[in-house]
């Protein structure tokens, strides 16, 4: 995902997250059900949720040290 500074603070939608992530929309929201370091950080904001692109990098970031 390109512009960072406008990004890093916008919420995305599950839909966003898995076009940036490439992978399928019900990967995504298997992963908030997970525990742990599984688990991708998200806002649960009502019935919906919502991810923040920097901790999702994080995230992203933390799975590769394994």
């Amino acid at each position: 995902m390109g512009n960072s500074s406008a990004l890093e603070d916008e919420l995305l939608t599950v839909s966003e997250i898995a076009a940036a992530l490439k992978v399928p929309v019900s990967w995504v929201y298997e992963r908030t059900r997970r525990s742990g370091c599984d688990r991708i950080p998200h806002l649960k904001l009502g019935k919906y949720l919502r991810f923040r692109w920097a901790a999702v990098r994080q995230w992203l970031e933390g799975l590769n040290q394994d």
